[in-house]
Order: C-alpha cells, then sequence, then structure tokens
C-alpha cells in the first residue's frame, strides 16, 4: 500500500527555517513525480514544489523560489523540503503525495493529479 508520511513541522519565527520530511512507504521512489503541498486555513490545497525522482528535476511555485529547496534521498526513501527565511503566510499544513498520471512535473500545481494524502505536518510561522 502507497503511502505518505510528513514530518519536521513546527513553530518557527518569522526568518526562522525548518526542514521537511516525506518518508515514502509501499514502493520505491526510483521514477515518481513528488510534490509538496500546503493547505492554509480557509483556503485551497496548493502545489508549491516537485521533484521528479528519476532525472532530479524540480519545480518551484513563485511564493517559495529561492526559499525553499526539495531534495531526495533515495537510500532512506525520503523526499524533504528545507524552508528557509519563513514568512507568516507560509502557516499551513504541509503534505506531499505522488503524481497518479505520469512521472515528470510538469502538472504539480494540479492537486487533483496527486495522492494518496497523509495527515500532513503542521507549520507555523510567528513571533
Amino acid at each position: 500500500q502507497v503511502q505518505f508520511v510528513e514530518s519536521g513541522g513546527g513553530l518557527v519565527q518569522p526568518g526562522g527555517s525548518l526542514r521537511l520530511s516525506c518518508a515514502a512507504s509501499g514502493f520505491q521512489l526510483d521514477n515518481y513525480a513528488i510534490g509538496w503541498f500546503r493547505q492554509a486555513r480557509g483556503k485551497e490545497r496548493e502545489g508549491i514544489s516537485c521533484i521528479s525522482t528519476g532525472d532530479g528535476n524540480t519545480r518551484y511555485d513563485n511564493s517559495v523560489k529561492d526559499r525553499f529547496t526539495i531534495s531526495i534521498d533515495k537510500a532512506k526513501n525520503t523526499v524533504y523540503l528545507h524552508m528557509d527565511n519563513l514568512k507568516p503566510e507560509d502557516t499551513a499544513v504541509y503534505f506531499c503525495a505522488t503524481d497518479q498520471y505520469e512521472h515528470t512535473c510538469r502538472g504539480f500545481r494540479v492537486v487533483a493529479e496527486y495522492g494518496p494524502w497523509g495527515q500532513g505536518t503542521q507549520v507555523t510561522v510567528s513571533s
């Protein structure tokens, strides 16, 4: 059974950093598109970053570009999201999932193509 478990969230001050982990089970991250998503209270879930595990290509939404870095450790079957210079508007529950239709990140903003969804990890940026 394919499953993702997100961890690493917490409370951080503006300008701080966090590293989120997305541990995959039930399959190997050999050639998939793995996306990071977030959902703020009262808002829709949005795609913010993606990595194509086959060739290492990455994509970022403009809202996180140059602040967030997505990476993969295939030995640990885990995808990471390193977040720097965090802002209050980054406050949300963060999720990871795989594109269920293709192995590239071309459609990383199309939330409906991704799954399955775990519980997510809460990130709160506040002073």
